[in-house]
């Protein structure tokens, strides 16, 4: 995981819930463990999948909205058409 979008040491935290079922809250008292960043870890691991899909997705567009050049078409042709044009 990078660094880029995740929370500094400097920035202000806030407070969000979670529902779960109780069964699992039994399971996780059972844990010394740091239930909020473990959260904030899995909540930062989703976020970046959905960036990366966000890009594949734009690209893949991109993609589909080039056009092909017709065959035989000659870029230079119609510049200098143009350039006759507009003397």
């Amino acid at each position: 995981m990078t660094d880029e979008g995740v929370a500094g040491e400097s920035e202000r935290m806030v407070r969000t819930s979670v529902t779960i079922p109780e069964s699992m809250k039994e399971q996780m008292e059972k844990l010394d463990v740091n239930w909020s960043a473990v959260v904030r870890d899995a909540v930062e691991r989703k976020l970046e999948g959905e960036r990366e899909k966000d890009v594949v997705e734009a690209l893949l567009i991109n993609e589909r909205l080039r056009r092909k050049t017709p065959e035989g078409w000659d870029s230079a042709k119609v510049i200098r058409a143009w350039r006759r044009r507009r003397s």
